[in-house]
């Protein structure tokens, strides 16, 4: 079984089946279509997640407006996972 890293270590010191790990826990589900899209889902918002080659892209959906922001993979996880559960 795959564990993470501490919460402080940045994404790019993430193996990807720990990134993986990490998306699932928060609730995200990957897209069949693409394995480097993933779908969250809260009760006020919605978001895409991208595993981009070179950042993490995050696209929150709320009352039809699209909100778009790109984090290096530098940042920490605790960091990454804050920003993208704060919503639009």
């Amino acid at each position: 079984m795959t564990e993470l890293p501490s919460p402080q270590t940045p994404l790019y010191h993430h193996p990807l089946p720990a990134l993986e790990l990490w998306l699932e826990q928060l609730g995200a589900r990957r897209q069949r279509a693409n394995s480097c899209l993933w779908d969250l889902h809260r009760p006020d918002w919605s978001a895409l997640v991208e595993l981009e080659v070179e950042e993490l892209k995050v696209s929150w959906h709320r009352d039809g407006e699209v909100s778009v922001r790109h984090f290096p993979y530098g940042l920490s996880r605790a960091d990454a996972e804050a920003v993208i559960l704060a919503g639009p």
